[in-house]
C-alpha cells in the first residue's frame, strides 16, 4: 500500500512540473510574439517617418528647382537621388539594420540639401542683383536712345547719318529733262515736248564701313500718271516686288561718287510732276521730284 501511494504522489509531482513548464513556455512564447509585433510596428512607424521626411525633402527641391529659370543640374541630381532612395525604401524589409542604413543615407542627403539650398539662396540673391543691374542698364539705354533720336532729328545732313550704317546711301538726287544736240551736247530744259531724255543725277556718299568694289542701285522714274518709265523690269526681294527703270552700276572706291543716268521715252514726255526714287535692293534710300511744263 505504501508503495502504491508513493507512485501516485510522484506522478502528481511530475504532472505538476510538466504543467508549470507548459504554462511558462506559453507565457514566454506569447511574450516573444508580442515583442515581435511591437518591434514590427515600431519599425513600420520609423520607416513611414523616414519616407515622410524624404517626401518633404523632395518637395523642397521641387520648389527650389521651380524658382530657377535656368536649369540647376545639381538640384535636379539631388532630387533624383531622393526619389531613388524612396523607391528603394518602399520595397525594403522591415529590419533594424536595413532601416538604420536608410536613416544614414537620409541624414547624408539632409546635409547635402542644406549646402545646396544655401548655394541656391545665394544664387537667387545674385540673380536679383543682376536683374536690378539689367533694369538699370535698360533705363540708361532707353535714355541714351531718346538722346540719340533727338540728335538725329536735329541733324539735317544725310551724310552724317550715313556714316553710322554699313550700307550705301545717296545724296543730291535730282532729275530733269534734257535736249540732245546732234553734236551730243545736252542742254537742260523744263519743257516736256522739247525733252529728248530724262537725266537723273545723284551722289553716292562716302562710307568707310562699305567695302570697295562693283555696286548697283535701282533707279525708278514715275511719270505724271504713275507709270514706270524706262525698261520697267521687275525684281523680287523676299515678299517685295520692285519695278525699276534702270540699274545704275558703278565701281565704288570708298569716296563720294557722282553718277548720272538717262532714260529715253517710248513716246513724248507728258507735262506734270515726275518722281525719281533710288533703291538699295528693296530699301528706298533717296527720293526726289521735278516738273516738266
Amino acid at each position: 500500500m505504501e508503495n502504491s501511494n508513493s507512485k501516485g504522489t510522484g506522478l502528481k509531482i511530475a504532472l505538476g512540473v510538466l504543467l508549470a513548464l507548459f504554462l511558462g513556455t506559453g507565457f514566454y512564447t506569447s511574450k516573444l510574439y508580442n515583442e515581435k509585433k511591437e518591434n514590427e510596428m515600431s519599425l513600420t512607424r520609423e520607416k513611414e517617418q523616414v519616407m515622410a521626411d524624404l517626401s518633404t525633402m523632395a518637395k523642397q527641391y521641387d520648389v527650389a528647382i521651380g524658382e530657377n529659370e535656368v536649369s540647376n543640374e545639381r538640384l535636379e541630381e539631388a532630387r533624383g537621388r531622393i526619389q531613388g532612395l524612396m523607391d528603394s525604401l518602399k520595397i525594403s524589409q522591415n529590419s533594424v539594420s536595413s532601416l538604420w542604413r536608410y536613416k544614414k543615407k537620409f541624414m547624408a542627403l539632409q546635409e547635402e540639401m542644406n549646402v545646396l539650398m544655401k548655394e541656391n539662396d545665394k544664387l537667387k540673391v545674385e540673380n536679383s542683383l543682376l536683374a536690378t543691374t539689367l533694369d538699370s542698364t535698360t533705363v540708361q539705354l532707353a535714355e541714351r536712345t531718346v538722346f540719340t533720336d533727338s540728335l538725329l532729328v536735329q541733324n539735317t545732313q544725310l551724310a552724317e547719318v550715313v556714316e553710322n550704317a554699313a550700307v550705301l546711301q545717296t545724296t543730291d538726287l535730282k532729275g530733269f529733262g534734257v535736249i540732245e544736240r546732234s553734236s551730243g551736247k545736252l542742254i537742260p530744259t523744263e519743257r516736256a515736248k522739247r525733252s529728248d531724255k530724262l537725266k537723273v543725277c545723284y551722289t553716292v556718299a562716302k562710307n568707310r564701313l562699305v567695302g570697295a568694289g562693283d555696286k548697283e542701285l535701282y533707279v525708278q522714274i514715275l511719270d505724271p500718271k504713275n507709270n514706270v518709265l524706262g525698261s520697267n523690269d521687275q525684281i523680287q526681294f523676299d515678299d517685295t516686288v520692285l519695278n525699276y527703270s534702270l540699274i545704275s552700276k558703278f565701281n565704288y572706291e570708298n569716296r563720294n561718287l557722282n553718277i548720272c543716268e538717262f532714260v529715253a521715252p517710248n513716246e513724248d514726255f507728258e507735262k506734270g510732276r515726275y518722281i525719281v526714287n533710288v533703291f538699295n535692293n528693296k530699301e528706298l534710300i533717296s527720293s526726289s521730284e521735278f516738273t516738266l511744263k
